[in-house]
């Protein structure tokens, strides 16, 4: 079982910049991140392939966020500028045990505790 551990969360202002880490215990190939904020359904943010050439953005994400890896450390990353209270929710890491891409919460074997973060106006 591969556990993965998501770091980087916090409050900032609405404008402002924070970059998500998680980092896995083991070999994981597609790896996502997902949000929840209160009262809301999870949704898929971002994810990436294994080798990083292929990616997935969110429609409303698009140009503000993105995703990275480095498959030496077994750490993905969110680098999240211009952020904006909507952006307000948990955020969460995943990781698949399979080589097929994936930006459904079903196709993810593995998750995080989540990390905070809040945006304010």
């Amino acid at each position: 079982q591969v556990q993965l551990v998501e770091s980087g969360g916090g409050l900032v202002q609405a404008g402002g910049s924070l970059r998500l880490s998680c980092a896995a215990s083991g070999r994981t190939y597609v790896m996502g991140w997902f949000r929840q904020a209160p009262g809301k359904e999870r949704e898929s943010v971002a994810a990436i392939s294994w080798s990083g050439s292929r990616t997935y953005y969110a429609d409303s994400l698009k140009g503000r966020f993105t995703i990275s890896r480095n498959n030496a450390k077994n750490t993905v990353y969110l680098q999240m500028n211009s952020l904006k209270p909507e952006d307000t929710a948990v955020y969460y890491c995943a990781g698949s045990a399979r080589m097929i891409f994936t930006t459904t919460r079903e196709g993810y074997d593995y998750w995080g505790q989540g990390t905070q973060v809040t945006v304010s106006s």
